[in-house]
């Protein structure tokens, strides 16, 4: 299993040795380990080259390198093939890609989306573009105030008129893992395509697109111990098949005249260009260490459960702690349920989030302040915003230790607001 010495980060050097570095923001990215590093450095010092073009030697073996990573994401989320995983920038990108190549020529006036007020704005707005462009509209499955869903609203938002029902496994906010099944049933019944937002998911839950069902699924690399600007999407062979490309250019053609063109099957016919080779190799090596296998090595199923058991144990025996953390320091009161990943979103009486974060700051302790790109959210809770402490495989008792001190010294300074 991944530990902290497996981070360069945490042995670099801070401004203030007596607090070394606190980081407690993984849901927003999170930090790479050595053999992440090592594989894109050997990528750019031993075979840089570009993929699927050439015939020498080092094309081939970027080609291949690369290509593991698809491999490997095909058995982490339980693909049927591998021509089923898409690279993408990201989660985003993939959600926009789904919107714009499947939804809108398929979308009428009067028809509807539905998605929940749980949701990041990449799994919104895109969305909301797509309906103003063709008449439609979008519905929500709303947040109780405990955090969770309303789930016996799923019949009022998800009917005869639904298209697309797109929600997030995990919410990023408030760690809220999202019981998909219903929801995903309540669409199938309808006939509507669906869409997982996985971005939570990849380092702290099992995913499994076939036992699910489900139409799509989109993840990204650097939520993974992976690099930024990395993705995917998955989809189902049929739906795949039936999109018209969404963007175009070099390598996603079969034949190329003045006046048209015929394109490529899948996968390819949705990867236009020269992508990030070494991002999608870094992938994979920090796929490989999540299972942990060599870097190189392909991995089973087995494996893949086996390494993300491992992390999801570590950040469950240290939840109590957090959550024992913010239960220790006053006027602090924490957002969300209980069934959650290890997030904790919270606010403290009398002192706005940025000003707590700019303190922890100080402290060396890294958090996230903000509406955490969930606007919609926050006003439901109604806050105008929160700090989100999120746990990582190199996250310690240490760490959180340091965070209740934290804490404790953002209290005094405030006047003991609370």
């Amino acid at each position: 299993m991944l530990t902290r010495a497996d981070f360069p980060i945490f042995s670099a050097p801070v401004p203030d040795a007596s607090r070394p570095l606190t980081y407690l923001d993984s849901a927003s990215t999170a930090q790479r380990p050595a053999v992440v590093l090592e594989a894109m450095d050997r990528y750019h010092r031993e075979f840089n080259s570009n993929v699927h073009r050439g015939v020498h030697h080092l094309s081939q073996r970027a080609t291949e390198a690369y290509e593991r990573t698809r491999r490997l994401l095909r058995v982490v989320l339980n693909a049927a093939e591998s021509d089923e995983i898409l690279f993408t920038k990201g989660c985003t990108e993939g959600i926009n890609l789904v919107a714009a190549a499947y939804l809108a020529p398929r979308l009428q006036p009067g028809d509807e989306m539905c998605v929940t007020e749980l949701e990041h704005h990449a799994n919104l707005v895109p969305w909301q573009l797509v309906a103003e462009a063709h008449g439609a509209k979008i519905r929500g499955i709303p947040v109780l105030p405990s955090g969770e869903l309303d789930l016996d609203r799923l019949e009022d938002v998800i009917h005869a008129r639904t298209r697309m029902v797109a929600v997030t496994q995990i919410s990023n906010a408030l760690g809220t893992i999202v019981p998909i099944e219903p929801i995903l049933r309540r669409a199938r019944e309808v006939g509507a395509a669906t869409l997982l937002d996985g971005a939570q998911a990849g380092a702290h839950a099992l995913i499994d697109v076939r036992a699910w069902d489900v139409d799509f699924y989109v993840i990204s690399g650097h939520k993974q111990y992976g690099p930024t600007g990395v993705g995917t999407v998955y989809g189902r062979r049929a739906r795949l098949e039936s999109m018209r490309p969404y963007q175009s250019g070099g390598g996603m053609i079969q034949t190329v005249e003045l006046e048209r063109s015929t394109f490529a099957p899948i996968p390819a016919r949705f990867e236009p260009g020269t992508p990030n080779i070494a991002g999608f190799i870094g992938w994979g090596a920090a796929l490989e260490a999540i299972a942990g296998v060599d870097v190189g090595t392909d991995f089973s199923r087995e494996q893949w459960e086996t390494g993300v058991g491992a992390l999801m144990a570590h950040e469950a025996a240290l939840r109590p702690q957090l959550d024992d953390v913010l239960a220790s320091v006053p006027g602090v009161r924490r957002l969300g349920p209980e069934n959650r990943i290890g997030i904790a979103s919270f606010v403290m009486e009398g002192v706005h989030p940025h000003d707590i974060g700019t303190v922890l700051d100080q402290h060396n302790i890294a958090v996230r302040t903000g509406h955490h790109c969930c606007q919609p959210l926050m006003r439901r809770l109604g806050v105008p915003a929160t700090v989100r402490a999120s746990l990582g495989a190199y996250n310690t008792p240490d760490d959180l230790e340091a965070l209740r001190r934290g804490l404790l010294a953002v209290h005094a300074m405030f006047g003991g607001s609370g």
